[in-house]
């Protein structure tokens, strides 16, 4: 199947302005109400709270990332909160969220916003921690109406199947997009794309009886929208297996913290990879005595954790589990003692 590239395919152009007037319509009436969409009385979104949400949803589901938005800005409820806070704090409020790197940005790009100041424009954000082209983009066009593209998993895919392009590179998506996007109205736009991506024009079975932009989508008239685009190729999965060491209990351990772009920061069991993983924890702490709780499984970053858990004995000093930010793999490995995945 080869893509569409011929003229009278292409929504932009004259098309431009009935296509715009159709999705900006359908989103005047369902735009999803989320949080962090909130204006105040002018009618202007707190920029803050936009940042944070679209880090947040960077990797993370908006049904589950509503729940740490909310809880998120309830203990951190402006930039000033957040930069004052101590990072521990700020990794344990993001707890089980994973990819961690983004609240070690968020609290280093608070602190520097406190610095400086709140950017208005694009270029501002991007000069920010953690902040790339999609976020500056998202954040500068929602609070502050600057004409800027976004370009996430949802915008391709809605763009794909508008052009019935099946391999989308990011330059082409976020040139289409760039020329597509309503001046008059950029923020709402963006997220009628987003919302149109995330409700409608879904991955798999899109409802295109229900999309306001069926007359103009070249997959549509095809018979086959959901050919388009082509499935990405998924990066292979690596086998990782490990041994933790659990000295203490569920409520009080000894602890090690964490380091590395993946979790670092966080605390955790003692653990070592790879052959006589077991006999170098124990040497390692002058430990003796150890006893197989049970192995538990956690999917990380394109790696699936085997991680085998021992309790052990050893003079260790150890911390109050429930007030050291923890990763979910390590949550599991201590709910081996109670038989559950999570205990706090």
């Amino acid at each position: 199947m080869k893509a569409r590239q011929t003229k009278e395919n292409e929504p932009a152009g004259p098309l431009t302005g009935p296509l715009r007037r159709a999705l900006l319509a359908w989103f005047d009436v369902h735009a999803r109400v989320l949080p962090w969409r909130m204006v105040d009385d002018a009618g202007r979104r707190d920029p803050y709270r936009v940042w944070v949400s679209e880090v947040l949803l960077q990797q993370t589901q908006v049904a589950r990332g509503r729940i740490y938005f909310e809880n998120f800005v309830t203990q951190f409820a402006t930039v000033q909160a957040l930069a004052d806070a101590p990072i521990e704090a700020v990794l344990k409020a993001w707890e089980g969220c994973g990819y961690y790197a983004r609240a070690r940005n968020l609290h280093r790009a608070a602190r520097q916003i406190v610095a400086d100041g709140m950017p208005a424009h694009y270029s501002g954000w991007l000069a920010l921690p953690g902040v790339g082209p999609y976020t500056a983009a998202a954040v500068s066009s929602l609070a502050f109406g600057e004409a800027r593209a976004v370009n996430d998993g949802n915008v391709r895919r809605v763009l794909a199947r508008l052009y019935a392009e099946l391999t989308p590179s990011e330059t082409w998506v976020q040139e289409k997009a760039d020329a597509l996007l309503d001046p008059a109205r950029p923020g709402n736009w963006n997220e009628a794309l987003m919302d149109l991506g995330a409700t409608i024009c879904t991955p798999k079975s899109p409802n295109c009886p229900a999309c306001p932009l069926s007359a103009h989508c070249a997959a549509f008239k095809s018979g086959e929208p959901g050919a388009y685009p082509a499935a990405k190729k998924r990066t292979p999965v690596k086998a990782v297996d490990a041994v933790a060491l659990l000295i203490g209990d569920a409520h009080e351990a000894y602890l090690e913290q964490r380091e590395g772009n993946l979790l670092g920061g966080l605390y955790g069991l003692p653990i070592e990879e790879g052959e006589d993983a077991l006999p170098r924890l124990l040497t390692r702490l002058s430990a003796h005595s150890p006893q197989l709780l049970g192995t538990v499984t956690h999917s990380m970053t394109h790696r699936l954790v085997t991680l085998h858990v021992y309790a052990a004995q050893a003079e260790a000093p150890r911390q109050t589990v429930k007030e050291r930010p923890l990763s979910r793999l390590d949550h599991k490995a201590l709910g081996l003692l109670s038989g559950q995945g999570r205990l706090f």
